[in-house]
């Protein structure tokens, strides 16, 4: 009995120290990793001939706002300095012939990978976006229709729904402002509800940039802008900053002597994710 005990000791142990080590992540630059400048960057994200489906393309579910003002920005394309970015269903499309580092790299290419707001194949059924980049300012405008598969609150989009356009839009932001590639953080206030089928403009902007960190903010309101949905500020990198990806363990203690109302005290909110 005793021997068992310490064989399981020592298998706990084991397991302990594998998720309690740090695993460290090598750092990117996005325009070096190209292999030559930010315009090569540039060539291989907007390919001028593909034949991979662009969904940022207006479909019958817009609505007229959404189409109007998408209009607005295509003619800022010729003679503001606009770029419209195309929309894949992967990002794997976006960033072909990027040399990642091995801690980064893709182990497999399922042809069946999509990108988390390219996920539904029904137009006008969940993501309706298109984002403008304009290079010299360092800023994005993101247009977004939430559709009904979107829905939080009955007749209104979800929270993590425009959450999650936020971060794409910071996460294609950074990445084309030549220092980013990953959403280290975003932190949200949410505002006002967001009807179903109706425009959200994301206006993104960098603040600045500093030890290779950008960040950056977005106000996301109604066309008029008479209407504030959410603020938001974020930070993006080339890569995940040191450390460990996964914390160590929790001391776990005796459940039968420290007990309130259900709570253990050695799992406090953090730990729980609330909080």
């Amino acid at each position: 009995m005793i021997r068992r005990g310490f064989q399981v000791a020592a298998r706990l142990g084991h397991h302990r120290g594998l998720l309690g080590a740090p695993r460290i992540l090598p750092r990117l630059n996005p325009a070096s990793a190209f292999g030559s400048s930010t315009d090569s960057m540039f060539s291989r994200f907007l390919p001028e001939k593909t034949d991979l489906k662009d969904y940022a393309l207006p479909n019958a579910s817009w609505c007229s706002d959404m189409l109007s003002l998408y209009q607005e920005f295509l003619e800022k394309t010729k003679s503001s300095g606009w770029i419209k970015l195309p929309s894949f269903k992967s990002n794997r499309d976006h960033i072909q012939g990027l040399k990642l580092p091995s801690g980064l790299a893709v182990s497999s290419d399922k042809g069946d990978c999509r990108i988390f707001t390219r996920c539904m194949q029904v137009e006008g059924q969940g993501f309706e976006y298109v984002i403008f980049f304009q290079p010299s300012q360092k800023k994005s405008v993101c247009l977004f229709q939430p559709g009904p598969y979107l829905e939080g609150p009955p007749g209104f989009a979800h929270g993590g729904s425009l959450a999650a356009m936020m971060d794409e839009t910071f996460s294609k932001t950074a990445f084309l402002a030549g220092e980013g590639l990953f959403t280290l953080s975003l932190n949200i206030r949410f505002k006002n509800l967001i009807p179903v089928g109706s425009l959200v403009v994301m206006d993104v902007e960098v603040d600045k940039i500093e030890d290779q960190k950008l960040y950056m903010s977005c106000i996301a309101h109604s066309r008029d802008q008479q209407t504030v949905y959410a603020k938001s500020s974020g930070t993006g990198a080339p890569s995940p900053a040191p450390g460990p990806i996964l914390p160590p363990p929790t001391p776990r203690t005796n459940r039968r002597k420290k007990r309130c109302q259900g709570f253990i005290p050695s799992c406090g909110p953090a730990s729980l994710g609330v909080g």
